[in-house]
Parts: structure tokens; C-alpha cells; sequence
């Protein structure tokens, strides 16, 4: 049975008020008596409930999200997850507030992150632009004991508290092994469609990528990677190009978001050729594609349970907490037309 307060007062010879004061950290409790009482903690094993005692106390949790701007079919998903968050902030002791910056901007990004500094907040969650200006000032508000959560692109040399995201090396990985395997033995090009080497995340997916198809297909030559910063007309255009000028692209990898345009591109430019496809992030878009027949494959990480993490583990840092490591582990789903959800 897990010990009690009642027990705490019992084994130290001390009232409950006592204990109460030594647990809550308050003055009025003399040194002998205060370490009488912590000896006793310290030999029935008492857990204190942290979240019981703030829900008693009426605590709320200040909470901000910074999330990029743009036309992200996978990025409004998001927002529509931290807006459910929002309607829940009454039951979860929330106070959300969503903090926008456009997408792939070190600058911006630094700049709003340096406004939280000296707010009474319980934490920060960002979508991170990997750049030395940015661990910067993540490493700020964690000096200034803010804690703080990078969601779906990491920052892993700064001293953020915690990712909430797939594991994006092995999310690359297992694509060139779809791709691949679909394309049984034939040799051709692949073309690679990104947003941004400028983010963590689309970096390790191309570095899983790349070494399993050097390992188990060397058949198939990566071209260079397109950029199209998640723009849905720019990955129109850069797809559409690259389609037009070579009939040696036999597969295309998205690791990105820019899923529109290039389905765009697709049915316009590559119809017909029989390309493999294999994309990122389950959308309306892709989910329509997938059945269609126009992509082969969705790699998807689910942004209710990343930004749900996010929640808990600022909320268990801010209150000093361990974090539960199963629950917070993000995983990667592979859809194909047949088990689509």
C-alpha cells in the first residue's frame, strides 16, 4: 500500500501540519524537526504527488507553441492539434498561446524565442530551424529554467529537455527500403524532394535514405535533392521540371511536406510512366493519392500524440518530474491503400 502523509506524521512523531510545511518547503519548522521529517520520507519510500498537489493548489500551466506559417498540409495538422489542446486547457490546467513564425527563418525564430525571456512560463515547444542561432536561444530560456521541448525537428546540441518526433534516420531508412523493395530489381533514377536542409529533421531522413540505397540498390543513382521549402507551387515546378527533363526517373522520395505540389506534378507531367512513389505525413491529399494509385507508400508520425507529449513532458519538468519514456515515444506508421485508417 503506498504511504501516506498520515504515515509521514506517524514515523516522524510530528502533526500533519508539520509535515505539510516540510513537503510544501514553508518556514516555521525548526532543522531538527524538518530533518526528522525527511528521514521518515526517506525510510517508508514516499512518492509525492506532484500533480495531485498542483491540481489542489489550482496551478495552471502557461504553455507556448512556436509553429512555422505556410501552406503545410502536415504543419496545419499541427495547428489543428494545438488548438484541440487549447479546448481542453480547462481540464489539463493549460493556458496555451501559439506563437506563429514563418518557416525556415533562423532569425525569426531566435526572435521569438528571446521575447519568452522573463515571461512566468512552463514551457516552450518549437518546430526547430537547425542553426547555431537558434541553439542559442534555446539554450537561453533553459538557462533561465524555462523548459523546453523541440517538436518533429530536433535540435540535439542544444540543451532542450526533450524531442517530440519520430526517429527521422530510421524513418529514411525504412523509405529507401519501400522504394526499393517496390521497385524490384530495376535500375533508373530516384529524385528527391525535401523542404529544407536547413532543419534536422529532413537532413537525417535524407541521411537514412542515401546509405540504404548506396548499401542494397546501388541500381538506383539519387539525384540531386529539390528544395521546395515546403511551398506546394514550388515543389510543383521543381517535381514537373525534373520529370520533364529526364525519362530516366523511375522513383520519387517526398521527405518533406510539399505533398500537393508534387501530386500536382504527378498528374500532369508523370502520368502514365509507372513511378514509385513513396512520401511522408498521412493528409487528405496523399490519403486521396494513396487510393488512387498516384503514391505507393505514406511514412506518417501522428502530430496529436507528438504535441500531447509535448504537453505532459513540459508539464512533468516544470513540476521537477521524471519523464515516462514509453509513453513519450513517437512512432513511425507505414500506410499502404490497404490499411489506410
Amino acid at each position: 500500500m503506498r504511504p501516506t502523509v498520515y504515515d509521514i506524521a506517524a514515523a516522524a512523531g510530528v502533526s500533519l501540519a508539520t509535515v505539510d510545511r516540510v513537503l510544501n518547503r514553508r518556514p516555521g519548522v525548526r532543522l531538527v524537526t524538518r530533518e526528522k521529517v525527511e528521514a521518515a520520507i526517506r525510510d517508508i519510500g514516499y512518492v509525492r504527488d506532484v500533480a495531485a498537489a498542483n491540481l489542489a493548489k489550482g496551478r495552471v500551466y502557461p504553455l507556448v507553441f512556436i509553429l512555422p506559417t505556410g501552406d503545410n498540409s502536415f504543419m496545419n495538422g499541427l495547428y489543428a492539434e494545438v488548438r484541440q489542446a487549447m479546448m481542453r486547457s480547462t481540464f489539463d490546467r493549460t493556458e496555451i498561446r501559439i506563437v506563429e513564425v514563418p518557416a525556415f527563418d533562423a532569425p525569426a525564430l531566435v526572435a521569438a524565442l528571446d521575447a519568452l525571456q522573463g515571461l512566468n512560463l512552463a514551457g516552450v515547444a518549437l518546430v526547430a530551424t537547425d542553426a547555431p542561432e537558434v541553439r542559442a536561444a534555446v539554450d537561453r530560456l533553459v538557462a533561465a529554467r524555462i523548459p523546453v521541448v523541440t517538436l518533429v525537428s530536433d535540435l540535439t546540441d542544444s540543451t532542450r529537455h526533450h524531442y517530440a518526433g519520430v526517429d527521422n534516420i530510421a524513418a529514411g531508412r525504412t523509405a529507401a527500403r519501400l522504394l526499393g523493395r517496390f521497385l524490384g530489381g530495376q535500375k533508373g533514377d530516384i529524385t528527391v524532394l525535401a523542404g529544407s536542409m536547413l532543419v534536422r529533421d529532413h537532413r537525417e531522413r535524407l541521411e537514412g535514405f542515401s546509405s540504404v540505397m548506396a548499401e542494397e540498390f546501388p541500381q538506383l543513382r539519387l539525384l540531386p535533392v529539390l528544395e521546395g521549402r515546403d511551398d506546394p507551387e514550388i515543389a510543383n515546378t521543381l517535381v514537373s521540371e525534373a520529370l520533364s527533363g529526364s525519362n530516366s526517373i523511375i522513383g520519387v522520395y517526398s521527405l518533406g511536406a510539399g505533398n500537393r505540389g508534387l501530386l500536382r506534378a504527378l498528374k500532369e507531367t508523370g502520368q502514365g510512366r509507372g513511378l514509385t512513389v513513396v512520401v511522408h505525413e498521412l493528409t487528405e491529399h496523399t490519403r486521396a493519392a494513396l487510393k488512387e494509385g498516384t503514391i505507393d507508400a505514406v511514412l506518417n508520425q501522428d502530430a496529436g500524440h507528438e504535441v500531447r507529449s509535448a504537453i505532459r513532458v513540459m508539464k512533468a519538468t516544470a513540476d521537477g518530474q521524471d519523464v515516462i519514456a514509453g509513453q513519450e515515444r513517437i512512432r513511425l506508421d507505414i500506410f499502404l491503400k490497404d490499411n489506410l485508417p
